[in-house]
């Protein structure tokens, strides 16, 4: 579950890091940039150890999947809820499908 946690916190500042500065056009894309490098600093602190933590009970696939599917859904809230943009039914779709994913990374074969 300490893996989850820190991949999670470690998705949102990377959503951030990504994606924040869309609403902020105006500005020069050097501070932009400088911003984004200084959040994305943050989004390492979570991911390091939460990969460390969780290889050994995951997988270095696992965790990748487990990561993928968190940034989803952390993007989804941050789509919704910071740019205010919806969710259209297709990116549900493909975004599901990709979580399909976790079906096959996960079953032992």
């Amino acid at each position: 579950m300490k893996t989850i946690l820190l991949l999670t916190i470690s998705n949102i500042f990377m959503t951030f890091a990504w994606y924040g500065h869309l609403k902020f056009k105006d500005k020069p894309i050097l501070i932009v940039i400088l911003c984004s490098w200084l959040i994305a600093f943050l989004e390492y602190c979570f991911q390091v150890p939460a990969n460390r933590i969780g290889h050994g009970i995951f997988t270095a696939a696992q965790l990748k999947t487990i990561q993928e599917v968190i940034t989803l859904l952390v993007f989804c809230g941050f789509s919704i809820l910071y740019l205010k943009e919806p969710l259209k039914w297709n990116y549900l779709v493909g975004f599901a499908l990709i979580i399909a994913a976790v079906f096959f990374v996960f079953k032992k074969w």
